[in-house]
């Protein structure tokens, strides 16, 4: 009884979901168009049934029995998350490209706490051998992908699929064909996955309107999520119920009042997926904890002020000011120079220092974010400096960021990166000769220049 109700709670929520994203604004919604193909027989899920030598989890066959099959979406996908669900029996080899009905029937061999040491196992075969053969690589591919059926795609080589067979059965993972290390969904079934990708896309407003309907998965309205978070000890249950709360457009200040209180009490993975959430929701209520939680980690600090209240980067100069001899890794540096752009100001003087770093990715990233101001050409001995570097990356870069500087007192510098690198080596040559075109010259040209005037 309880999956009937499932389904018609899901049939109500698409028609309430298309509704309220009549602009299509929501990822691969212009796609699918919230629209589904009539659904499918006892006969065919047979047929596809024995054809593969396995039997679906009743969830998702309840899905293709009950609300739809195919639509008008990429691949003839329906209504779904990413760009929608594939029709029942197409696009089964989008993970394993030969022969996979041999290993759809096959248990999977992942499973949600996999270790990185595990994933990597699973893929040594393929990754330390450069001369497999296609026969060998289409069969590891199938102990790497075994018992997992594609049903929608995300774009590139991102998938959903389905475990067919072992413990997990019936779970939803993201995979990705390129091989990176897949993740499990948080709910146990393709139903409560689909269901709760409706309630996230759903205004709390709306909730508002019909409470009951929406009491049922940590995508629904926020006084329910919190019911939820406050009766279960489970870290991972609260996560997935923070992660519910912050693809809301917006919440309550009372529950605003409820997850700061929370904030104080916690740590770790909890108390950072608040303070994401109040920065989202009320930036200058987060701003103090902010400021706190900047001495534990400056990257998380940069990312959520970042993504969250661009227009508010100027309060974090002095912040990086006295920071830039403590930064010394690439993704935060990277950020950092994120904040400084949006702050409309001359911040060369505080990047300048980190063209000097060991890191090379840093240079790269000191280098690029020079090429950003309208006064670069201020600091041409800078560039200068990079254009001598070491690294064939830092180079590329350097000449990429001087594009528009047309002093000829690079020109000399240009003339030994065209004799370091006779023939093309990581796009420096075409770069070179982009910045030698107004003087009219070419990396071959150059070479037998005098360069007296």
């Amino acid at each position: 009884m309880e999956e009937l109700n499932q389904i018609e709670r899901i049939k109500s929520k698409l028609l309430i979901a298309k509704n309220a994203d009549q602009d299509l604004k929501v990822f691969g919604a212009d796609s699918h168009k919230y629209f589904l193909g009539e659904t499918v027989n006892n006969d065919e899920i047979l047929k596809f049934e024995k054809e593969y030598n396995l039997e679906l989890p009743e969830d998702y066959k309840n899905f293709l029995l009950h609300i739809g099959n195919g639509g008008i979406s990429y691949a003839d996908s329906s209504a779904g998350p990413g760009y929608g669900i594939y029709p029942l029996g197409k696009n089964t080899n989008e993970l394993i490209y030969e022969n996979n009905e041999l290993y759809l029937k096959e248990n999977c061999k992942i499973h949600p706490k996999m270790s990185d040491q595990f994933w990597s196992d699973l893929n040594k075969n393929i990754d330390e051998n450069d001369a497999i053969s296609d026969e060998d690589f289409y069969l590891e591919l199938g102990k790497v992908f075994s018992g997992l059926l594609p049903v929608g795609t995300q774009g590139c080589t991102y998938y959903y699929a389905l475990v067919l067979n072992g413990e997990f059965k019936g779970r939803v993972v993201n995979v990705d064909s390129d091989r990176e290390k897949p993740y499990f969904v948080f709910e146990s079934n393709f139903l409560d996955w689909y269901e709760r990708w409706l309630d996230e896309i759903i205004p709390e407003s709306v909730m508002i309107d019909a409470p009951d309907l929406f009491k049922y998965t940590l995508g629904g309205n926020v006084n329910y999520v919190l019911e939820v978070y406050f009766s279960i000890d489970d870290n991972e249950t609260k996560t997935e119920g923070l992660n519910g709360i912050l693809k809301k457009e917006k919440i309550d200040s009372e529950s605003l009042d409820i997850l700061e209180a929370e904030y104080k009490l916690n740590s770790g993975k909890i108390q950072k997926k608040i303070l994401q959430i109040l920065t989202k929701f009320d930036y200058q209520r987060a701003y103090p904890y902010l400021v706190d939680f900047a001495k534990e980690s400056l990257l998380d600090v940069f990312q959520l002020v970042f993504w969250y209240a661009k227009d508010k980067s100027s309060d974090w100069l002095d912040v990086i000011k006295s920071n830039t001899e403590t930064i010394n890794d690439d993704e935060t540096f990277s950020f950092c120079t994120y904040l400084l752009k949006e702050m409309d100001i001359d911040y060369g003087n505080i990047i300048v220092p980190f063209t000097f770093n060991k890191n090379e990715k840093i240079r790269v990233s000191a280098y690029y974010a020079l090429g950003q101001l309208e006064n670069k050409s201020d600091y041409i001995d800078v560039f200068i400096s990079g254009l001598n570097d070491d690294a064939n990356r830092v180079i590329h870069t350097v000449l990429q960021a001087l594009d528009g500087v047309e002093d000829s007192k690079l020109l000399k510098h240009y003339k030994l990166i065209a004799e370091k690198f006779p023939v093309e080596k990581d796009y420096i040559l075409v770069n070179l000769n982009h910045r030698l075109k107004p003087f009219g010259l070419t990396n071959k040209t150059i070479k037998k220049s005098k360069l007296d005037h």
